[in-house]
């Protein structure tokens, strides 16, 4: 756990990325996420979810938000949701859709631009 402290204390942003399970976080990540604290403080997170079925874990993916934001790692306005997990990416990993490879860029865009911001304003310092 040591080991997950560090790389969690060095980031200066999350990408948490999870199925679905009962309409939920899977208990694993929640476990996992639950553990640390002070690692996430006034750092951002992006939410990529998915699923089997067509609603691309978007429950799940609400649930994070909730539980990202209490951890002290708000997550960007985007989520990168993806459907049909095992018919949109191919065994090499790749998207079968060429939309996501355009919606990704974005949503990199946007969580780079959320981590940029965060560092720059955690070197001032906190306001109390």
């Amino acid at each position: 756990m040591a080991k997950i402290h560090n790389i969690l204390e060095d980031a200066d942003g999350f990408v948490v990325v999870s199925a679905e399970y009962n309409h939920s976080i899977p208990a694993v990540l929640k476990n996992l996420l639950d553990h640390f604290q002070s690692e996430y403080y006034f750092k951002p997170s992006a939410i990529v979810s998915y699923s089997a079925g067509p609603f691309s874990g978007m429950r799940v993916a609400m649930h994070l938000r909730a539980v990202l934001a209490e951890l002290g790692m708000p997550s960007i306005p985007s989520i990168f949701p993806i459907s049909a997990i095992y018919e949109s990416i191919n065994e090499k990993g790749e998207a079968v859709d060429e939309n996501y490879d355009k919606r990704i860029v974005r949503f990199i865009d946007e969580f780079e631009w959320y981590v940029s911001a965060f560092k720059t304003q955690r070197k001032v310092g906190l306001p109390y």
